[in-house]
């Protein structure tokens, strides 16, 4: 055996041409859908503040309760979507990689 035609094999696990066809349009809508989810994650991330109060503690700064009650509401909330997008992905990335499997798409 070859090497192209082994690649080919591992790169095309059907084995007829609509089968193939379904394949790659399924590939292409997860992997879509896990690039959407990782970016959502890593946007998500990066607007989530951080936990310490940093400098502010040595200068005695006094917050108010609504003021603190105001961060943490909107804090726990990019928390949570965070970790529904990071779910959404591994859930993703599973179906996607059992999808991988040949004896699925052979007719």
């Amino acid at each position: 055996m070859d090497v192209v035609s082994f690649i080919a094999s591992l790169l095309a696990p059907a084995s007829s041409h609509a089968a193939y066809n379904t394949y790659r349009i399924v590939s292409f809508v997860f992997i879509a859908l896990m690039f959407v989810a990782a970016v959502a994650a890593i946007i998500l991330v990066m607007l989530t503040p951080g936990n310490s109060n940093g400098i502010d503690a040595l200068g005695g700064s006094s917050e108010t309760f609504y003021g603190k009650n105001k961060g943490k509401s909107t804090e726990s909330k990019l928390k949570l979507w965070t970790y529904i997008c990071l779910g959404v992905l591994a859930v993703l990335a599973i179906v996607f990689f059992i999808l991988q499997i040949d004896g699925i798409w052979t007719v």
